[in-house]
């Protein structure tokens, strides 16, 4: 007998000319990333980056909600190194996309559901979106190049309360943090971020282009160079007995 095929995760589309809509679509778990989902992220997006048709892209999450973040459940598994961490693969591939990348924010945004942001060129959240890095509280360290964007766009001292606290926090303070471009009314996320990627596609794409690479020339080695330490740090930290305790406690409640 054939096994049956995991459920698809990620849903893609083309709502209008040279925009490709990828909708994170994992609704029993919040979005939650395991690493199928990982996987299908990151060959759409690199999909995406080499599809001439391609002008835009636009990320989101099915059933009202961004993503809850990494699946716990991955983090239990002590044997995973750095080399195998899908989420990191994942975001090296979205900070090298050559396209411009709109994300548009319902509901929860935890850990790299809001680091990713830092990686997207423009993002539009709901009035009612909820953000957190809840780093810290997991036994973990900054993740997705957060120890150096997040300071950059945000200040040190707000970087540091959001990084150091892992609190959750609103779409006003996710503006204020630089972390979005606008707070829209509750469900309009996708459309904001739909009209946005609809008038990048419309511009010449190499003007685009080369306006996303000197945007990002000045940075994006010590990007890179900040993605690797902070992995490294990240996952021995996983493995560590703090964190391993906190996965446990999450999943016996």
């Amino acid at each position: 007998m054939s096994e049956i095929p995991p459920p698809r995760t990620l849903r893609t589309s083309e709502p209008s000319d040279g925009v490709r809509l990828l909708i994170i679509d994992r609704t029993v778990r919040r979005n939650a990333l395991d690493r199928a989902t990982y996987a299908a992220l990151r060959e759409a997006l690199a999909e995406a980056g080499t599809d001439a048709a391609v002008r835009a892209v636009v990320l989101t999450g099915a059933g009202g909600c961004f993503t809850a973040g990494n699946d716990l459940a991955d983090f239990r598994d002590t044997a995973e190194t750095v080399e195998d961490s899908p989420g990191l693969a994942l975001l090296k591939v979205l900070a090298a996309c050559p396209k411009p990348v709109v994300a548009a924010v319902e509901g929860h945004a935890v850990g790299i559901g809001t680091t990713l942001l830092l990686h997207c060129d423009l993002a539009y959240a709901g009035a009612g979106a909820r953000f957190r890095l809840p780093f810290t509280s997991l036994g973990l360290s900054p993740e997705g190049g957060s120890s150096y964007l997040l300071p950059l766009v945000a200040g040190t001292k707000r970087a540091a309360e959001l990084l150091m606290l892992g609190e959750p926090f609103g779409a006003e303070t996710a503006e204020a943090a630089g972390l979005v471009n606008a707070v829209v009314p509750a469900g309009e996320a996708l459309g904001a971020a739909l009209e946005r990627a609809r008038a990048l596609a419309a511009l010449p794409p190499v003007s685009i282009a080369a306006t996303k690479r000197a945007l990002r020339a000045g940075h994006a080695e010590i990007v890179a160079r900040t993605l690797a330490s902070e992995a490294e740090t990240f996952h021995a930290l996983r493995r560590g007995p703090a964190a391993q305790a906190a996965f446990a406690a999450f999943f016996a409640r």
